[in-house]
């Protein structure tokens, strides 16, 4: 490797180690104190750089929520979510789509819990990370009520919007949160719990 070459590595491994402290900072901030407002010059300071390196790396406070939205669906399990959801047998992609994403928000309960509420009170601080969220969300339960209706199995006299909105009340965060945080519910029950009612209620 030539000389200009490895210097190019360096700066670019040093660019990612920067952005991964700032990233971190801003978690640790969310968890520490979910209650108050995140600002760029306090995710700086406990990053350990400058205003101005935040604002070059993410381009503002907006930026930086857009980045943590993103950051935090790839490394909590989201593609497990997505495959699930692509499972040709509709039934268990049900399931598996449940098990995988109650794993995710256990494993980001804290912070899931800050941007959800920070989402309501200041959407637009976060970029849309959350809205496009719960927008995939939204989609992915229509497309699998529908298929689910096209192989019968949901009830008789449902249409496939009704078991579309209660696909997308079940799998909601809040309706996680309520068992974990609520009851002390494990992710794997708390599937089960979910899925027992959907059966219950609209599926054959």
């Amino acid at each position: 490797m030539s000389p200009r070459a490895y210097e190019q590595q360096l700066r670019a491994e040093s660019a990612a180690q920067t952005r991964r402290r700032i990233l971190d900072a801003a978690y640790a901030r969310l968890r520490e104190a979910p209650a108050e407002r995140v600002t760029v010059e306090r995710v700086a300071q406990d990053a350990r750089v400058s205003r101005a390196t935040v604002y070059l790396v993410f381009g503002g406070r907006t930026g930086l929520f857009d980045a943590i939205g993103a950051d935090l669906l790839q490394r909590s399990g989201f593609e497990e979510v997505m495959r699930a959801v692509d499972d040709p047998d509709p039934r268990a992609a049900l399931e598996r789509f449940f098990s995988a994403t109650t794993q995710m928000y256990a494993r980001n309960r804290d912070v899931l819990r800050s941007l959800f509420a920070m989402a309501q009170i200041d959407p637009t601080a976060l970029g849309g990370a959350i809205t496009r969220m719960e927008e995939g969300r939204s989609r992915g339960m229509q497309l699998l009520a529908r298929r689910l209706a096209d192989e019968g199995l949901v009830r008789e006299g449902t249409h496939a919007d009704q078991a579309a909105d209660l696909l997308w009340l079940m799998s909601s965060f809040d309706s996680f949160d309520l068992l974990f945080t609520g009851r002390g519910r494990t992710p794997g029950q708390i599937a089960d719990t979910l899925l027992a009612t959907l059966r219950h209620s609209v599926l054959t």
